[in-house]
């Protein structure tokens, strides 16, 4: 493997076109494939530079896997090849109507324990955060294709509260079903 490595894009490193939607299973062959070809092992009796060489392209290999892996990671990913940096986010404001469904959510998941199958209540809560990503990463593909790089940019932002909630809600599963043991 070249360096030309470095020069490529997180997709064209497995090579991928830049989609909402790769290949997942693509991605974890190539990333095997990939894997084997700079594994720091392989270059055990190599110089130092081929040693470090080896290791930085195994980073940069497992860094792109990471991100493409994850749907917000991948989408914001997506913005950074159109030089939308998310990290130096400044701007608070945000639909309205979907902070009012986030808060709506957030008093149901608060309230949970107080219903009589409250693993029911999170099960339905979670299949309708997925529903949503779903819905959203349609719409971001959409934009994004359009090169509508604000609206692009302001699905990922909810994207990253239904994760945040997803993540609140399986703690709270996990939590629920330790009780039960």
């Amino acid at each position: 493997m070249s360096d030309s490595i470095f020069n490529l894009n997180y997709f064209e490193i497995f090579s991928q076109p830049v989609t909402t939607e790769p290949d997942v299973n693509l991605l974890k062959e190539k990333n095997r494939e990939l894997q084997q070809q700079v594994h720091p092992d392989k270059f055990a009796n190599s110089s130092d530079a081929e040693k470090r060489e080896a290791m930085q392209k195994t980073s940069l290999i497992n860094e792109a896997f990471e991100i493409l892996k994850k749907p917000v990671s991948r989408l914001q990913y997506m913005l950074t090849l159109k030089g939308v940096d998310m990290n130096g986010e400044t701007d608070t404001s945000m639909d309205g109507a979907f902070l009012m469904e986030q808060m709506e959510m957030r008093e149901s998941i608060a309230d949970v324990r107080n219903q009589p199958d409250p693993l029911d209540v999170l099960d339905t809560i979670l299949g309708d955060l997925k529903s949503k990503a779903e819905k959203l990463i349609i719409e971001f593909a959409d934009f994004y294709q359009q090169e509508d790089l604000e609206k692009s940019r302001e699905i990922v932002r909810k994207l990253q509260f239904i994760n945040k909630a997803e993540k609140e809600v399986n703690e709270i599963v996990e939590q629920l079903e330790d009780e039960l043991i």
